[in-house]
């Protein structure tokens, strides 16, 4: 097998990346014939190499302890470990600590500033507060309210990524986890659009609970869920005037793919879910916004409603199709043939659409554990910073550096997938650019740097920042909010006197955040506890050639070449000035951290 991989050089703190076509040698793997074969592999089949690649696909990979642990398993009682955590308690896990920042009043909260202020003209008040009965700027507290709610929304945001990030890392139960995370981008919405992180943390505990379960019914949880209603406009879906958004993309993303129905289904159906709606976090019907008339959908007539539209959509064999192959690609791998796509498909079907037993018959199957299955996934940027993180043998998500922002610079963010599509996923992440950041990563993992500014802590955008300087510095809100590109500079708004206006937009921008920074909980800010010394010592390692081959073992399912290992081993012996590791133990933490940044900056390591 040859692969594009990339050979980096240490020399002085700087990587120097070149692209050079070389070998790269597979993990462990069945034989070729195995590939679109869904026969049980055996007992005598199974060995440590297939239990890691186990953990890694349904989980996000472990230490060698816990792949250990499952290749003294059977295969069948290795997934049913993972997938129906037979033997594994929950774990104490503590639920998301809220900051208590949703100040009553604020719902429903309106979509935009020019909405709230027209709202609080028309009946003196808006989001829980009062016009003020006097003076300059009687609407300014309302603007700061509803600048506020959208800074501390996101910060929030943050906060519950990182909450989830936590079980991720930490959780007994990762296939869990891995489902959550695989459902987030299917069924996809993003806090831009629904600016309530408690839609969003509902959504994300749905997935949670129901992940492995029905697909029918999650579906129908899903569409009934506050978070994808607002996503997909459900409060402007309304009988006489029905919105398609949900409509087309609960066919077209969540569940039959696209050419399997017609622009009609998607009117009737649109007209079936007419009046689903939420109150706060509560869904509701609207009785009277629901069309209650007759629809055809699908080739079934009758007064039908988003139940019978749900139920409708699973008797066809293409649903259980699309669905199943979507999981077999985020889990096993992004070809799938026809028959394989068939055979699934039939599988889900006859399983009434629980998730559970069809990844259970995948991650049983010599097709999962074959040449074109191993070693073949590029990690998202998710599972690429998890999976380090639980590698390395942490309890936690570091604080330094920061998961969401470096996770973000990759291509994925929690709770901001780009589109209602989610993210691309395969080989969109990875460029030349982005194979560099990894490589950063890595180092700022191993290498936090001291000058960290938490994002959690910025006070919004630079013109955010430009009012807080110009206040800090005396100026009135006339002259901090001027834009000095409509001005002849500030000397001469600093002569203006305040004015007389009823808001100002730009200084509710700036007191909006700084009244969602003072009342968010801030991120614990600590870097990660690693300690590669204890690793090697442990592991009874003696030479550099040791150290590295078990380094490369732990951290990667794809072995580079023999001859980067040399160069690795070589790179490892200059910085130590011995190949003896028993020697070199009193100061050999910072060689091993440099060769393990050369090692998770390897093309290999981003696979799976």
């Amino acid at each position: 097998m040859r692969r594009v991989r990339t050979f980096l050089v240490h020399f002085t703190g700087l990587v120097i990346v070149s692209i050079v076509a070389l070998p790269c040698q597979a993990e462990t793997s069945g034989p070729r014939t195995w590939q679109n074969d869904l026969t049980p592999i055996a007992v005598s089949d199974w060995n440590y190499d297939f239990a890691a690649h186990l953990l890694e696909r349904a989980g996000f990979g472990g230490t060698p302890e816990e792949i250990q642990a499952l290749a003294k398993l059977t295969p069948a009682q290795a997934v049913a470990r993972l997938v129906h955590f037979e033997g594994v308690p929950a774990g104490n896990l503590p639920p998301f600590e809220h900051s208590g920042i949703h100040d009553p009043g604020l719902e429903p909260f309106p979509p935009s500033r020019p909405a709230v202020t027209d709202m609080a003209k028309a009946k003196g008040e808006a989001l829980g507060i009062k016009v003020k009965a006097g003076g300059n700027r009687p609407l300014q507290p309302i603007v700061d309210e509803f600048f506020y709610w959208l800074r501390a929304s996101a910060l929030e945001t943050d906060r519950v990524a990182y909450w989830w990030a936590n079980r991720m890392v930490a959780s007994p139960r990762p296939f869990q986890e891995k489902m959550a995370l695989f459902w987030h981008g299917h069924f996809a919405s993003n806090e831009a659009k629904v600016r309530d992180y408690r839609k969003l943390l509902g959504q994300l505990e749905l997935f949670e609970r129901q992940g492995t379960g029905n697909f029918r019914n999650l579906t129908l949880a899903v569409a009934q869920d506050p978070a994808m209603l607002s996503f997909l406009d459900a409060g402007v879906n309304v009988k006489g005037a029905s919105n398609e958004n949900f409509a087309r993309e609960i066919m077209e993303l969540f569940t039959m793919g696209p050419g399997n129905y017609t622009e009609k289904d998607i009117r009737e159906a649109a007209r079936a879910f007419t009046g689903w709606n939420y109150v706060d976090l509560k869904f509701v019907v609207n009785k009277d916004q629901h069309d209650d008339g007759e629809k055809t959908f699908l080739g079934k007539t009758g007064k039908l409603d988003g139940v019978d539209i749900i139920d409708r959509i699973m008797e066809q064999p293409v649903t259980a199709e699309f669905v199943s192959a979507k999981l077999y690609r985020f889990f096993v791998r992004d070809d799938v043939s026809p028959e394989m796509k068939k055979q699934l498909g039939a599988y889900f079907r006859q399983s009434h659409y629980e998730i559970a037993p069809l990844l259970e018959k995948i991650f049983l199957s010599r097709d999962f554990y074959s040449p074109a299955s191993v070693g073949t996934h590029i990690k998202s940027p998710v599972e690429l910073a998890v999976g380090t993180y639980r590698k390395l043998g942490l309890a936690s998500v570091p604080g330094v550096p920061d998961f969401n922002s470096e996770t973000g610079a990759l291509g994925q963010q929690l709770f901001q997938p780009p589109t209602v599509a989610g993210w691309a996923g395969g080989n969109s992440w990875i460029t030349p650019g982005l194979l560099l950041e990894r490589a950063n990563f890595a180092r700022d993992i191993l290498f936090p740097t001291i000058s960290f500014l938490p994002p959690d802590r910025y006070t919004g955008s630079g013109e955010v920042r430009r009012v807080a300087e110009r206040i800090r510095e005396g100026m009135d809100i006339t002259a901090a909010t001027q834009d000095e590109s409509k001005s002849g500079g500030m000397a001469e708004s600093n002569m203006e006197a305040d004015r007389d206006e009823e808001f100002n937009t730009r200084y509710g921008s700036f007191r909006g955040s700084q009244m969602a920074i003072e009342r968010v909980k801030p991120i614990a800010r600590d870097a990660a506890p690693t300690n590669l010394t204890r690793m090697i010592v442990a592991a009874n390692l003696k030479t550099s050639d040791q150290a590295v081959d078990y380094l490369i073992h732990r951290f990667m399912r794809v072995a580079p070449d023999d001859s980067t290992k040399k160069r690795l081993s070589a790179f490892l012996t200059k910085e130590l000035g011995t190949s003896d590791m028993t020697i070199a133990q009193t100061y050999m933490e910072q060689p091993l951290r440099l060769l393990l940044h050369l090692i998770m900056s390897q093309p290999e390591f981003q696979l799976s």
